[in-house]
């Protein structure tokens, strides 16, 4: 988990603790099967971190889109992992449903 906090931005730390708590109310609420909650909190990530990165990212140039681009994604993901995603999908992969 240290590798993966090298690597996250730390304005974006507190995405992670939204998308803890939204994987929680998703378990709880029993709407959505388990397996698929790691993919929606990567989606949910991957979207919030965008937002921030629009936010705070002047976009002038085709390279700065793709940048901006390539940052949402990768951070959306890292964010997700924060939030136990490595874990739901090494349990989801092994759960037959």
């Amino acid at each position: 988990m240290e590798q993966i906090m090298n690597y996250v931005k730390p304005e974006l730390i507190v995405v992670a603790v939204v998308l803890y708590f939204i994987g929680m109310g998703l378990k709880q609420a029993q709407t959505v099967k388990d397996k698929y909650i790691p993919l929606i909190l990567g989606g949910i990530g991957i979207a919030l971190c965008a937002i921030w990165v629009l936010a705070t990212c002047t976009l002038s140039t085709g390279q700065d889109i793709a940048m901006a681009v390539f940052t949402a994604i990768v951070q959306g993901i890292l964010v997700a992992g924060l939030s136990t995603y490595v874990n739901q999908i090494i349990k989801q992969i092994g759960k037959n449903e």
